[in-house]
C-alpha cells in the first residue's frame, strides 16, 4: 500500500498538470483545425505532434508552428 500513499501524496501536484496538458492539447488542436496554415511542416505532422508528444507538442506548436494571422 505504500505505492498508493505516494500517489495520493502528489495528487494535488498532478491534477493541475493534467488539466494544463488537456487544455493545451485541446487549444492547439482546435487552432490547427480552424487555421490550416502552419509555418513549418504540414498540419498533419503538427496534429500528430500535439496529440502524441504530451506537454511539449502543444507548446512547440504555439511557439514555432503556428502561423500568425
Amino acid at each position: 500500500m505504500k505505492g498508493n500513499s505516494v500517489f495520493f501524496q502528489y495528487w494535488p501536484f498532478f491534477v493541475p498538470l493534467i488539466l494544463l496538458q488537456i487544455g493545451l492539447a485541446a487549444a492547439s488542436f482546435l487552432h490547427l483545425r480552424k487555421y490550416k496554415k502552419v509555418r513549418w511542416g504540414t498540419p498533419t505532422i503538427w496534429t500528430l505532434l500535439v496529440l502524441l508528444v504530451s506537454m511539449i507538442g502543444p507548446v512547440l506548436y504555439f511557439a514555432v508552428g503556428r502561423e500568425d494571422a
